[in-house]
């Protein structure tokens, strides 16, 4: 009986492994679990590339933009831009699975030609007062904190006004649509000239430069009498955020309690719909006062957070991560997070960014803490 067992486990041993091979070779996956076999499905699925927590110094990133601005001219690029890749993702163009963070410097009086796409993006100035970017016919100009659209295929361009340089971010969706196959891009702008379609290498400004602010610059007041739906309506259609009108909410509420989870939190607004700036990303600023710590959170969003004042620390499951002014922290979805304020004084604001908007429509959004006993709690 031992023997006859013994055969029949061998042959099934070798057969096991020919079925595992076949699989292999197939491009194929099995849907079960068993142990100790070549191509493991365990092995093989926790090889699968993930993000990680990690944080990319301002300190590296500038250098490397100077030294890209005298190298790289306009002549040799249309872009010159630093993509934030996440080790875990590595060679993929993603700070987190779903977003990716550019910085990009622009030398005095850089304009680049225009050009549209079907990824959403923002820009959010660092430093300098002269960023520029024209967006369907809105020429915007910003300086730190401003944050601007370019939304999902509305034409527009980047540079420079004013005689300086000048750093800002940029995060978009580009990771997401590329996993969806609906990646697009077109450099080939044109507009009616005398009746015909003639290509140009700079937008004609269709709109006051203060178009988006006037519109929509005050909240629960919006005008009836304009197209809520320019640039496609893909999008809000207030183009550009100032940073003195969220400095003046986050002042407002300075000494208001807040989450303990996440301390001063505003979110960006489609001012028509109230929801959020993007369907697919989402954008906020989050401040912590002088002192502060939030409990433990996990959320199944993914975020890209860059210390806009101050500087601190953060726990990403029990692993700490120090960070300065204009770093980027990325935070994998369904990790634990605490935030430390080590100052005093100084509070610490962060620019965020979340895909929460994709699994929010898609069901699949959730929230989590820990309170100060350590229990667990359901947020969302």
């Amino acid at each position: 009986m031992s023997v006859a067992r013994t055969v029949s486990l061998s042959n099934k041993q070798s057969a096991l492994a020919d079925l595992y091979d076949d699989i292999h070779r197939g491009n194929m996956f099995p849907f079960w679990a068993t142990k100790d076999v070549e191509h493991d499905e365990i092995k093989q699925l926790m090889a699968t590339p993930k993000a990680v927590p990690f944080v990319w110094k301002y300190t590296d990133i500038e250098p490397t933009l100077q030294r890209a601005a005298q190298l790289v001219t306009m002549d040799d690029s249309e872009r010159r831009s630093l993509i934030l890749v996440n080790p875990g993702l590595a060679p993929k163009r993603a700070s987190v699975s779903t977003m990716y963070t550019a910085y990009r410097l622009n030398d005095p009086d850089e304009i680049m030609p225009p050009h549209k796409h079907s990824p959403s993006a923002i820009r959010f100035g660092l430093t300098g007062e002269g960023n520029f970017t024209g967006v369907e016919g809105e020429d915007v100009v910003f300086g730190p904190g401003d944050m601007v659209l370019t939304p999902n295929d509305a034409w527009h361009n980047h540079g420079t006004v004013g005689g300086e340089q000048a750093v800002n971010l940029s995060v978009l969706d580009l990771p997401l649509v590329e996993m969806l196959h609906a990646v697009h891009f077109d450099h080939k702008y044109t507009e009616m000239v005398d009746g015909k379609e003639v290509e140009k290498k700079v937008q004609t400004a269709r709109y006051p430069s203060d178009y988006s602010q006037r519109i929509y610059g005050e909240g629960g007041l919006m005008p009836r009498f304009v197209d809520h739906k320019r640039g496609g309506g893909l999008s809000s259609p207030m183009y550009v955020y100032r940073w003195e009108k969220m400095q003046a909410v986050l002042d407002a509420h300075k000494d208001w309690d807040g989450d303990p989870h996440e301390g001063i939190v505003v979110d960006y607004v489609d001012p028509s719909t109230g929801g959020p700036v993007f369907h697919t990303i989402n954008f906020y600023v989050q401040m912590l006062r002088p002192g502060e710590k939030t409990l433990p959170q996990r959320e199944t969003a993914s975020l890209l957070l860059a210390p806009f004042r101050g500087k601190g620390h953060s726990m990403i499951d029990g692993k700490r991560y120090d960070w300065n002014q204009f770093d980027t922290l990325a935070v994998p979805g369904g990790s634990w997070v605490e935030h430390f304020n080590g100052s005093d004084k100084e509070p610490v604001i962060f620019f965020g960014a979340t895909d929460a908007p994709t699994q929010k429509a898609l069901l699949l959004y959730k929230r989590w803490g820990r309170n100060q006993a350590g229990d667990l709690l359901r947020l969302a």
